[in-house]
């Protein structure tokens, strides 16, 4: 289906540009736009017609087409960054997977040469002490084929799990958080300043997650983990802070602690959903994943995070083991 709008032209007298060599005349100019809807599919279309006017009603035009499309890439495709980021983390894997290509061609090649020759020795009885040596060589050959294809099929499924993973924590690290009512950021820009920690599933389970945060809210602040509650089932989590001046210290520091909220929740929900099914986890079940300083996922399970182990196990972010122990945020998973 294709649906094109078409908008009002606009005159504009235009005493400065250049007459007609033949008129005294001055120009009008015409601009026309029109606007293209094609399928299942956001095309722009815009057409801009220039249209020049003169007493003797002749006229002259020219048009500027420019079109673009929002069509986004598929999740599946994996962007050039991706591929960059798995270079350097592996620089010498193209190399191995090139020598691997190169000695399965040497040994297919071979294995071919030895056919023919153990065909021309069954062939002439007289070359018949030459069979054991040709078999020999031929089982060589097969042999390294083989072995040299099992490790490409094993290094080549590395990287692409190793892409699919760099995919997903690059489409992570897209996502849109609030700080503040005045402030949107991206979840990239918490590389090196914060750790992460997904709370998602009903509003009755953030809220519980919360409850069972509190003691160990200072903790969780010093190794600089901030909590991002992701609701999946539509309501709103009701977080209730203790306003006495008593406890003062305490609700500021926990209200910074659960501060940031996800903004466009389906992309968010989108994004759970590719993880949960990677990891075989039913949609419906509540989850916590908990991200490394570099921004990569660290930990991830089922239930009520460990906000215990978190406290533990991760280094502060400030003091004398801040630069040391910067890298001690778990294996990437």
């Amino acid at each position: 289906m294709t649906a094109v709008a078409q908008f009002p032209c606009i005159t504009l007298g235009c005493p400065n540009f250049h007459h007609h060599p033949y008129t005294t005349t001055p120009a009008t100019k015409l601009f026309g736009f029109s606007h293209q809807i094609s399928g299942d599919r956001f095309n722009s279309l815009f057409i801009i017609t220039t249209t020049t006017l003169n007493s003797k009603f002749r006229r002259s035009s020219s048009s500027i087409t420019c079109s673009a499309s929002n069509k986004s890439s598929p999740s599946s495709e994996i962007s050039s960054t991706a591929k960059i980021r798995s270079e350097v983390l592996t620089p010498f894997r193209s190399v191995r997977m090139f020598f691997y290509l190169a000695f399965i061609a040497s040994g297919t090649l071979g294995g071919l040469i030895a056919t023919s020759r153990l065909i021309g020795a069954l062939a002439n009885s007289s070359r018949a002490a030459e069979v054991p040596t040709i078999l020999e060589g031929l089982g060589i050959d097969i042999g390294a084929v083989l072995i040299f294809a099992f490790l490409y099929y094993r290094e080549n499924n590395a990287k692409n799990i190793q892409l699919a993973r760099l995919s997903r924590e690059e489409n992570l690290s897209n996502l849109k958080l609030r700080v503040d009512p005045k402030r949107i950021i991206p979840v990239n820009d918490f590389r090196g300043i914060a750790r992460l920690v997904i709370v998602a599933g009903p509003a009755s389970f953030i809220a519980e997650s919360f409850k069972r945060s509190e003691p160990f809210t200072e903790g969780l602040l010093e190794r600089g983990v901030l909590v991002v509650p992701l609701a999946t089932d539509g309501n709103s989590p009701g977080f209730e802070f203790e306003e006495s001046e008593e406890t003062k210290d305490l609700t500021s520091k926990r209200k910074r602690l659960w501060q940031l909220a996800p903004v466009y929740v389906t992309e968010w929900s989108k994004w759970l959903d590719e993880q949960k099914k990677l990891a075989n986890v039913s949609p419906e079940s509540p989850v916590y994943l908990s991200l490394r300083m570099d921004g990569r996922v660290r930990g991830s399970g089922v239930g009520y995070p460990p906000w215990n182990a978190f406290v533990a196990q991760l280094p502060p972010v400030k003091g004398i083991w801040s630069g040391i122990l910067d890298g001690m945020d778990g294996r990437v998973l």
